[in-house]
């Protein structure tokens, strides 16, 4: 068996890790690569692998560098099953053709410049149709519920606890030509325990191939608790103030758990009277999505919705609104009181937020606040390291805002987490590869599961390198 890990090898986007066993292949994830823009364009568009030759995709979880390419797969000649959770398939049917929609808009407006310029116009990476035709390969399963996706190779999916249905994937394979049995174990990204709405990561038993995600390997986020009181702070002095809170976040997961946040401040009593904005049309369909996959939601979120007010909604209540039309985003513009605008998307490298940062990221009265990981080369982390001037739309401006960051919102594991979800194979694995880090969180990491987990053969797969298990 040979895997070859063609995306977040030492990088945190674009997940896609090919597995070739028994003659077929099999792809986990096809996510988009999100970095500096020549190279995202280039890296999206010019699949490593031939699609048709794909049997099969197996399907993480719908943020999308880790779905986000399916459509362009699709057409590039994919025929074969998508595999992921009913939630999944639910969310990539508005994910998908929200991507698309960014990916035509962001082009035309790009291609006026250029056109001005006299330089040649770029292509979309895909169309709203393609991204519909993409859905039409999909093929949900439920949680811990085993199937055979191919001769010889069953998929389970388990809770990762990550965003709504997001799902570690077990792979038994048997395979012919050495006619032993194997055992491959995904992560995906794996949730901080703890947090509101989403039930904890489940712990597997037993794997003899562990590939595992790494992003937070050399640090700990702050108590949820903390982050909490550190909302209320940053919205309460932002408010005296005069500004708005400008929050770049994603629209599926993160948006959900800082409006049911938000709501908790609300009941309590401790947020000043300001608007709160949810400026994302694809925040306003994902979030009817949760609302139908209450078999999802922990403890804590069921007794909340059934608590002294029956049928309370975690993610609606009064002052808050969400935002569908162009007309309602651009009037957002010229809002001169204090108020709370999230928007998407997460790492502010497509979409509305951008106009709300051009608008706002010059006012020192104004707060931009970061929930969480921005990668590198993103305008998210070049604003979360408060980078003096910076560029959107091509036109550059400068950082007066204040810039906060929260990670106690991160749907990441922390370092703590991951050790401790690692250390509960009973079964350890015998080859581990880390993806979606950064160094030198990795490397860190990769040094505590050896010396804290006892894991031996820990690897670090550069892109799009092959190993033989």
């Amino acid at each position: 068996m040979k895997i070859t890990f063609h995306g977040a090898a030492r990088a945190v986007t674009g997940s896609q890790h090919l597995i070739e066993v028994n003659e077929r292949r099999i792809l986990l994830d096809c996510g988009l690569y999100q970095g500096k823009r020549s190279d995202a364009y280039d890296r999206n568009h010019k699949l490593p692998y031939d699609a048709s030759r794909i049997d099969v995709v197996v399907l993480s979880h719908a943020h999308i560098d880790h779905s986000g390419n399916l459509p362009n797969l699709v057409k590039s000649g994919f025929r074969g099953d998508i595999y992921a959770t009913f939630a999944t398939q639910d969310l990539c049917g508005a994910m998908l053709l929200d991507s698309a929609h960014i990916q035509e808009r962001d082009v035309q407006y790009v291609n006026k410049k250029r056109s001005r310029k006299g330089e040649p116009a770029f292509k979309p990476l895909y169309t709203q149709e393609d991204a519909v035709e993409s859905l039409r390969y999909f093929h949900a399963i439920a949680y811990d519920r085993t199937v055979t996706i191919m001769p010889g190779v069953t998929l389970t999916f388990y809770d990762a606890g990550h965003m709504l249905g997001s799902a570690i994937v077990v792979l038994n394979i048997a395979e012919r030509e050495s006619g032993r049995d194997v055992r491959l174990v995904f992560s995906g990204d794996l949730g901080q325990p703890g947090l509101p709405i989403l039930r904890d990561p489940t712990p597997i038993d037993e794997a003899d191939v562990l590939i595992m995600e790494s992003t937070y390997g050399d640090r700990l986020h702050e108590p949820f608790e903390d982050s909490m009181k550190r909302l209320e702070q940053i919205v309460a002095q932002t408010y005296k103030r005069g500004g708005k809170v400008i929050i770049p976040s994603f629209a599926v997961g993160r948006t959900q758990e800082l409006v049911y946040a938000l709501h908790q401040l609300q009941r309590k009593g401790d947020l000043p009277p300001l608007r709160i904005f949810v400026d994302s049309p694809l925040a306003v369909n994902v979030t009817a999505i949760f609302a139908n996959h209450p078999e999802a939601y922990d403890a804590e979120t069921r007794a909340f919705i059934s608590g002294d007010k029956a049928h309370l909604d975690p993610f609606g209540f009064h002052g808050l609104t969400y935002v569908r039309s162009v007309e309602e985003s651009k009037a957002l513009n010229f809002l001169k009181e204090p108020a709370i605008i999230i928007s998407a998307s997460g790492m502010a490298e497509s979409g509305r937020i951008l106009h709300h940062l051009a608008n706002n990221v010059e006012d020192p009265r104004n707060t931009i606040l970061i929930p969480g990981f921005q990668a590198e080369h993103t305008l998210g982390r070049r604003i979360e390291e408060k980078q003096p001037k910076i560029r959107i739309f091509g036109e550059e401006y400068s950082l007066h805002a204040q810039v906060e960051r929260l990670t106690g919102f991160s749907a990441h594991a922390d370092r703590d987490a991951l050790l401790a979800w690692a250390a509960a194979f009973k079964k350890k694995p015998l080859r581990t590869f880390l993806v979606h880090g950064e160094e030198p969180a990795m490397s860190k990491f990769a040094d505590s599961l050896r010396a804290q987990i006892g894991l031996e053969r820990v690897e670090i797969p550069d892109l799009h390198q092959s190993f033989s298990v």
